[in-house]
């Protein structure tokens, strides 16, 4: 079972990679290269996310320790891809707007796209993040509980759900809900993430819902 859900996840990149060339190419004749790139990115981005949260969301414990203390060369790789792509797609975003401003009503399909997106690169960047503080969390593994850098107030050991739970979380609301830091190494990763969800909530969902509203 656990080198089938590593084979999913080998595959993941390549897979989501080709379906977002495939729609951006499909779409830039008719959308343009901006739209049509934003088109293909969202769908890297959620075909990504979909594939991932299926394969680690059923893990275990023990399965998430193995997972995601694993010897995993792409890691970085894959990080910097999700941060990059992710701004990329804000900036577009911010083209579009400024691009469209004064013109008459933006199509339901071009608004559509934006918003989709940004919803999308706001999802891939809380799955980077839940991933990350897995893997710092079970890096230490001559540590216990709290010590570790977040305190879940449970005795069993944290899921990948339970990851999922803190970095949704941050993302959201920019703020920890009934889980304690206790690191400074997680605290700094907390900070990064926080600003990232502010980017999005309070700069690119308010431009997007400004876009909504003037569609005629």
């Amino acid at each position: 079972m656990a080198s089938h859900r590593h084979s999913r996840l080998a595959v993941r990149g390549p897979v989501s990679i080709a379906a977002g060339v495939v729609v951006a190419a499909a779409s830039v004749p008719f959308l343009g290269w901006i739209v049509g790139l934003l088109a293909g990115w969202s769908v890297l981005a959620i075909v990504n996310v979909a594939w991932l949260l299926s394969t680690i969301w059923p893990m275990d414990a023990a399965q998430t320790r193995a997972h995601a203390t694993r010897d995993d060369p792409g890691r970085a790789t894959a990080r910097v891809i999700a941060l990059v792509g992710s701004l990329a797609s804000l900036l577009a975003v911010v083209a579009v707007l400024i691009r469209q401003h004064g013109q008459p009503a933006m199509t339901f399909a071009v608004a559509g796209i934006a918003i989709i997106a940004v919803v999308s690169s706001w999802a891939l960047i809380q799955v980077d993040y839940l991933l990350r503080y897995a893997h710092r969390y079970y890096a230490h593994g001559e540590l216990s509980g709290a010590a570790r850098g977040i305190d879940f107030n449970q005795e069993e050991d944290p899921m990948y759900s339970d990851f999922g739970y803190f970095s949704v979380g941050l993302g959201m609301t920019y703020q920890v809900s009934d889980t304690n830091v206790t690191t400074n190494e997680i605290r700094r990763i907390v900070v990064a993430q926080t600003l990232l969800a502010y980017l999005f909530g309070a700069v690119i969902l308010a431009s997007v819902i400004n876009l909504v509203a003037g569609l005629g």
